[in-house]
């Protein structure tokens, strides 16, 4: 006979909703302990003054021991999921009121990790860098581009996605934005067309403006990027530029499949276009096909930021460059408008990606975002995209337009992001009516589930049929 056949009939009756606790899912079993909760109060499983059963009880219910049990316990009542009421027991705790808190749910940044005290890990990492360092260097101008040190550090960070990377092709700049601008300046010129999905992240189209280039659209399907459309587009424009965020692509989530990202660079390497790689989610996906760069080398411009996968703050982004002449055409563009990367949060980066930090940051992102991802499935259903990564792509009903329904989350204190957002000239063709959702700004999941939660009914007001009614 097993601990759970031994467990009191009653008690295993009152306790049912509880045998799913650990089931599946990655981490400490304490967290899945805590992930569940946090779920079943949002999907309604468990209800806000439901008691919880015994930590004794649950844990011969669920076969761990009960210093497991009274750890997820501590970590639920600190993240305010229940509350302990004495000798009465412990009881799920009612949704925290944050009726005047506003809420961002359209700037796409990476969620604080769960355990993870970024305080301390900012007060240690520089107290270790000033340490190993002269802080009179910290503070004066470095080599543009990066030193070798920072070029080899950027060259281990990239591996688990490259493979092996040459550090003298490699470029530290300061956020991916910079990066963009001197890739455009480096391989076009004024008046040229740079091609691009037609919803594409906002900073490229800024960019290609500015500098006095022309964006035009490529026609895309469910999964991306046409090969026969960009075949078009090649011939049509004489372009030598190409965009692509071929993984949970901004903003539409949607991964390109390995065969169609060898159609597009057979297509490219025809008409002789250089491809620019912008790739800063390919972590965050469950088995993603290899990046452009890695299976193009000679033909691609790999451009990973850690904005979203560590920190913004960190302003650090790493790219890689075919050859050594795009290299130096590419360092040279970059000098003509951002000289170096900060120094001392281009240092602390570089001690961490040494140290391991980085990574270990980076899983406790990852994992929060999964179960934000799985928090958000749960309250809004099924939305476009693999459910991985920091953001969402959701297809509004036929009664919301994406400004308006933009417009009315934010008089309910959540500010989203709306398909026009992203739509660039040309692209009419596959207009969209959705919203991003990205899902890292908010504090806590806590905030997140109450943000949601408004959301979904906000998306579930049917003002149309409300219109019809006459008094």
């Amino acid at each position: 006979m097993t601990r759970k056949d031994r467990i009191d009939p009653d008690k295993k009756d009152a306790a049912s909703a509880w045998v799913t606790a650990l089931q599946g899912g990655d981490g400490p079993r304490y967290l899945r302990l805590v992930d569940f909760i946090e779920c079943a109060v949002a999907d309604g499983t468990l209800s806000p003054g439901e008691r919880a059963p015994a930590q004794r009880t649950l844990a011969d219910l669920l076969g761990v021991d009960l210093t497991t049990i009274t750890r997820g316990f501590n970590e639920a009542r600190r993240r305010g999921l229940i509350e302990a009421r004495g000798p009465l027991g412990t009881f799920i705790a009612a949704p925290r009121a944050e009726l005047a808190q506003r809420v961002d749910l359209s700037m796409n940044i990476p969620p604080p990790p769960q355990g993870l005290d970024a305080d301390a890990l900012l007060r240690e990492g520089l107290s270790r860098l000033l340490l190993r360092s002269d802080a009179d260097l910290l503070m004066t101008y470095h080599i543009g581009g990066g030193a070798a040190a920072d070029c080899a550090a950027g060259a281990k960070w990239l591996e688990p996605v490259l493979g092996a990377v040459d550090p003298a092709r490699l470029v530290v700049c300061s956020g991916a934005q910079s990066a963009l601008a001197a890739l455009i300046l480096a391989f076009s010129v004024p008046g040229e067309v740079v091609l691009s999905e037609p919803l594409v992240y906002p900073g490229l189209p800024h960019a290609v403006a500015q500098l006095g280039r022309r964006l035009e659209t490529v026609a895309t399907d469910a999964e991306g990027m046409l090969p026969d459309a960009l075949d078009a587009a090649c011939l049509m424009h004489n372009a030598r530029l190409l965009y692509l965020n071929p993984t949970l692509q901004n903003p539409t989530a949607t991964t390109l499949s390995e065969a169609r990202r060898r159609d597009l660079l057979r297509v490219a390497q025809r008409h002789g276009v250089r491809i620019v790689e912008d790739d800063p989610y390919w972590r965050f996906a469950v088995d993603a096909p290899p990046p452009l760069a890695r299976m193009a080398p000679a033909q691609v411009c790999y451009l990973s930021t850690l904005s979203k996968t560590l920190s913004p703050g960190l302003r650090t982004a790493f790219l890689t460059l075919p050859d050594s002449a795009a290299h130096a055409r590419v360092l040279a563009a970059l000098r003509s408008f951002s000289l170096m990367a900060a120094p001392l949060t281009n240092a602390l980066a570089m001690q961490w990606i040494e140290e391991g930090v980085a990574d270990e940051i980076f899983q406790g992102v990852r994992a929060e975002a999964q179960a934000r991802q799985r928090l958000a499935a749960q309250l809004l259903g099924p939305a476009a995209g693999e459910n991985a990564g920091i953001h969402l792509w959701y297809a509004l009903p036929s009664y919301w337009q994406a400004r308006e329904l933009a417009a009315a989350a934010s008089t309910e204190g959540l500010a989203v992001a709306p398909s026009t957002a992203f739509e660039q000239r040309g692209g009419a063709a596959n207009a969209a009516n959705a919203i991003r959702i990205s899902l890292g700004a908010a504090a806590d999941r806590a905030q997140l589930q109450s943000a949601l939660r408004r959301l979904s009914a906000l998306l579930a007001n049917d003002r149309s049929a409300q219109a019809q009614v006459i008094v």
